[in-house]
């Protein structure tokens, strides 16, 4: 269940305590308020290291730009650690008006893949990535499995389409050469990621 934590000498401990143990990894700060999220599970972790191996070559190799994944993305120049979000996975495109702080990245992605987790709040994610101008989101749903691409429009993230094993419907990035969709598989369905000009595709 959700938890406020209103003692600051609580507060303190806790925070300290995850920061000693190596929890802290994945806590983020929304607007002062520390956010402690769920640790991802095996499957998570699987699908996200995929995704890296099949976006790097295509992406960074290939001179487009660089892939980060789980990298500290904020709205401030400075004192960014009190409002910052750690996407699973960020693409900054040459020329993105993003910057690259060393810490953090200020400014938002050109695409982004959040893979969601049960009490993880990404839907709640999305108001802060458009304020920083991310172009793309892509969301990961796994209960129920779905796909759902979120594009920046008039200010706001607008979702333009969604794929499921029932569906099997391609969602098309504008600002990757790219297609999504998913496939039924035997453990659990697998993404089907298509290059646009030349057709290749790769499992996830």
């Amino acid at each position: 269940m959700p938890t406020l934590v209103y003692d600051p000498l609580v507060e303190k401990h806790l925070i300290d305590e995850r920061r000693r143990n190596g929890l802290d990894r994945w806590d983020e700060v929304w607007e002062g308020a520390y956010v402690i999220m769920p640790s991802p599970n095996d499957e998570h972790q699987d699908i996200l290291d995929n995704l890296v191996i099949v976006l790097k070559p295509l992406i960074q190799t290939t001179g487009l730009g660089v892939v980060r994944s789980t990298i500290n993305v904020s709205d401030r120049f400075s004192d960014w650690k009190l409002n910052f979000r750690i996407p699973d996975l960020a693409i900054f495109l040459k020329g993105s008006s993003a910057e690259n702080c060393g810490t953090h990245w200020y400014g938002g992605p050109d695409f982004t893949i959040e893979i969601v987790s049960p009490g993880d709040r990404s839907r709640e994610k999305l108001a802060f990535y458009e304020s920083i101008g991310t172009k793309e989101l892509l969301l990961i749903d796994r209960d129920p499995w779905q796909l759902e691409l979120f594009r920046l429009s008039d200010g706001g993230l607008q979702s333009v389409g969604t794929s499921s094993v029932k569906t099997v419907r391609e969602v098309e990035s504008q600002t990757l050469p790219l297609t999504w969709s998913l496939l039924a598989g035997d453990s659990r369905p697998q993404i089907i990621v298509r290059h646009v000009s030349t057709n290749e595709q790769w499992q996830v």
